[in-house]
């Protein structure tokens, strides 16, 4: 069963990981305004269609134009997906209005989302989720000035006729960012939260409520499906490990489904609603860990296949990673397609090894991404940003717990990495690999992977030569279960981690059944 869930899941990934995440939540966000504005013209949405207009063209501007000045002054490229994915949260979590003061609170608002990714900012990388800011700050000024003429968040966006297409395109957002789990927990803890909380104040004034009713008004009538899929969920403030993330996605469960009442200590109006609720769940996770730009020079390339390149750097900064995890590395350019101006590397290197950073991947072959030839054309010397680490693709922590690793191709990086650091730290554990390639001579990092001392079982068209005594050659580059089972008896007694391009990773899922865990570390290519 596993198996088969991570077969589907990996297909899924593989056919959305052909659009930047960027490109993908902008489309998301576009499709439902436009089903939106389909809707006010039937009434079945709070805002008029010319409200609707009005809001969308004047958070456009403000925001597009507040991130080109502030790219401009910080010599940094304009991203305008940036732009128009805050404009877009924002067309739903505010009151649309078209009346001027209400369009005055709209401009505030943009204001202060563009302009927190640079004023609430550390070392190059926002904090709070742009969109909550502006809500935030729009809310603070109402609730303490009492000039409920300006709007401020309304999260009308919570309304049943919206519901299924927020959660189908929140799902397609969620899968290609890897982060249904984290906006899973966050939708199951808002609601029995915000249920609970319906119960409880209904009692207190006495009145008779369904069960089911609430349930029901919680999943469709309420922001959390769409807080949830475009800003709980949002990568860029999200902590490095999985299980930081499902802590922060519980806090603002909790905070979102009982919103705190700030009018007894003098705060005017104020409710910690949604937004606020998100911004505590952000500090949360910029305290879990200090994310920061960390810029990286590029000091050398070398092919460790005909088909690989691998990247050397060297940090200007402090960074820190786990062996098994991935940066995400920015190549600025002009004319970015479809993909972005951002990939996710798995990092080659051990943490022993820093300064030095080593990235790895496949060249390819046919027509080339914007990004690839922008990585293609930096020199020694240049400097290159990382916008992040994250991953959870680790060994198991019982150091007696017998390990399968299973890398297609390139997808080898990040258990060079583990092995590297075992070797580093004189650790020894039960390790057996299963290395996949199209032929022998893409068998990278054959040298540290003999290092290691580890069996390897090999898969490729051709007999690879020399093989070290502790190498099998297990024939064709096509794994099967009968194949896997015959060179490693013990899977079940095993834990299996997977990497590999996702398309290959739904292949490989199936032969690995029964293995006591399985964890995968997908890639979609560049």
């Amino acid at each position: 069963m596993i198996s088969a869930l991570t077969s589907a899941w990996s297909r899924l990934f593989a056919l959305l990981g052909r659009v930047s995440m960027y490109r993908t939540a902008f489309l998301a966000l576009a499709l439902l305004a436009v089903v939106a504005f389909g809707l006010s013209f039937a009434g079945l949405v709070a805002p008029s269609p010319v409200e609707l207009l009005v809001t969308a063209a004047v958070l456009a501007v403000v925001c597009a134009a507040v991130d080109a000045g502030a790219q401009a002054l910080l010599r940094l490229p304009w991203r305008l997906e940036s732009s128009l994915i805050t404009t877009g949260i924002l067309l739903f979590v505010l009151r649309p209005a078209a009346d001027p003061l209400g369009i005055v609170g709209l401009v505030i608002a943009g204001v202060a989302a563009s302009g927190s990714k640079y004023l609430l900012a550390y070392r190059g990388r926002h904090i709070f989720n742009p969109a909550a800011v502006g809500a935030a700050v729009v809310a603070l000024i109402v609730g303490i000035s009492g000039a409920y003429a300006l709007g401020g968040p309304s999260w009308w966006v919570g309304t049943p006729a919206l519901g299924p297409v927020v959660l189908l395109l929140g799902l397609v957002v969620l899968v290609r960012a890897e982060k249904l789990r984290v906006a899973a927990v966050f939708w199951v803890i808002a609601v029995v939260v915000a249920v609970v909380r319906t119960i409880v104040q209904t009692q207190q004034g006495g009145f008779a409520l369904s069960i089911g009713d609430v349930i029901a008004q919680q999943l469709w009538a309420s922001p959390f499906l769409f807080l949830g899929a475009f800003m709980v969920s949002e990568p860029l403030t999200q902590p490095p490990r999985r299980w930081q993330a499902l802590t922060v996605a519980a806090i603002v469960g909790v905070l979102a489904g009982w919103p705190i009442d700030l009018g007894a200590i003098s705060l005017g109006a104020l409710t910690l609603d949604q937004e606020w609720a998100l911004l505590i769940g952000n500090a949360v996770a910029f305290a879990f860990s200090v994310r920061s730009a960390v810029r990286l020079v590029l000091e050398g390339r070398s092919s460790p296949t005909p088909t690989t390149q691998e990247l050397t750097f060297r940090t200007k900064r402090r960074l820190s990673f786990l062996p098994g995890q991935y940066l995400e590395l920015e190549v600025p350019h002009r004319k970015a397609d479809a993909r972005g101006t951002r990939r996710e590397f798995s990092i080659v290197s051990a943490p022993e090894d820093l300064p030095s950073v080593r990235i790895a991947f496949r060249e390819g072959t046919g027509p080339q991404s914007s990004y690839k030839r922008a990585l293609a054309a930096r020199s020694v010397g240049d400097t290159l940003a990382v916008t992040g680490v994250w991953g959870d693709f680790l060994l198991p922590r019982n150091p007696d717990s017998r390990i399968l690793l299973v890398a297609a191709g390139i997808g080898v990086t990040p258990f060079v990495s583990h092995l590297r650091h075992l070797r580093s730290i004189g650790a020894r554990r039960d390790i057996v690999l299963v290395y996949v390639a199209s032929q022998a001579s893409e068998l990278a990092y054959r040298s540290e992977i003999e290092d290691a001392g580890i069996p390897v079982v090999v898969f490729t068209r051709d007999e690879p030569a020399d093989l070290p005594a502790n190498w099998v050659w297990a024939g064709g580059a096509r794994i099967d279960a009968t194949a896997l089972h015959e060179h490693v008896p013990d899977l079940r007694e095993r834990h299996v981690l997977v990497s590999g391009p996702a398309a290959l990773i739904a292949d490989l899922a199936p032969a690995i059944d029964h293995a006591k865990s399985l964890t995968t570390d997908a890639f979609s290519g560049y």
